[in-house]
């Protein structure tokens, strides 16, 4: 029940789930039974989607100018900064919907260029269905990872991999997802078990490299400390060096 509440308490998880759910009611009610056979392609999509999104945007080298830095920041640095705090565990909604729509829309738009039959209830079983719902399993094992609660095997499975990510080597393991692993073993972006034995902690993991008392940095903590209930003395501790 904490899980949920702490889920749903975010507006980008209510929105997806909803789209979810419409999507399964259209598919059961409108939707030839031949289509309910293309959701693993939004599995597979939205698991593909996880792992470049992850590496490729939220990683991206902190940007100078502050706008920029605290777009990312609300986005994704600012959960390596204060890795507990439940209000940075989520993906936006400013980044969730637009994909929705951009997806969606865009796999729509295609198919039906080509007259594709079923163009609509196709796009719908591959991206509100598919895509959403592995987006939706990702936030739950996301959340999962940095909460202190009685796990599954394959929730402390996740936990201990991307634990991996926060405080060992942010350059690694960008799936979240169970069975994402295989993902970034392809890319190279795994830590091999007997390699892990003799890594050091990357400097500053915290801060994805950063000094803690970037500039950039501490203009974000102090810009939204009222939205992610930052204390005064949290502040202070993440910008020791």
């Amino acid at each position: 029940m904490m899980r949920l509440r702490i889920m749903f308490s975010h507006a980008a998880v209510v929105v997806m789930a909803v789209a979810c759910g419409a999507g399964l009611v259209g598919l059961a009610l409108f939707a030839p039974l031949w289509v309910w056979a293309l959701i693993p392609f939004g599995i597979a999509a939205q698991m593909l989607n996880e792992y470049n999104l992850h590496r490729y945007v939220f990683h991206l080298s902190p940007p100078r100018a502050q706008w920029a830095f605290n777009l990312l920041y609300m986005a994704h640095y600012g959960h390596h900064d204060f890795p507990t705090n439940t209000k940075l565990f989520f993906v936006p909604i400013w980044v969730a919907l637009p994909m929705l729509l951009v997806n969606g829309g865009g796999l729509w738009g295609v198919l039906a260029l080509f007259a594709v039959p079923q163009a609509g209830w196709i796009a719908v079983a591959i991206v509100p269905v598919g895509g959403v719902l592995t987006f939706l399993v990702y936030e739950w094992f996301h959340m999962t990872a940095h909460v202190n609660v009685p796990k599954t095997r394959v929730e402390r499975y996740v936990t201990t991999l991307h634990n991996q990510h926060h405080f060992r080597d942010f350059s690694k393991w960008f799936h979240v997802s169970p069975g994402g692993a295989v993902i970034d073993r392809a890319m190279g972006t795994a830590i091999d078990r007997e390699a892990l034995k003799h890594q050091q902690r990357i400097e500053f993991i915290r801060t994805l490299g950063m000094r803690p008392n970037d500039p950039r940095l501490i203009a974000a903590r102090e810009r939204f400390a009222a939205k992610y209930n930052l204390s005064e003395a949290e502040i202070a501790r993440a910008a020791v060096v």
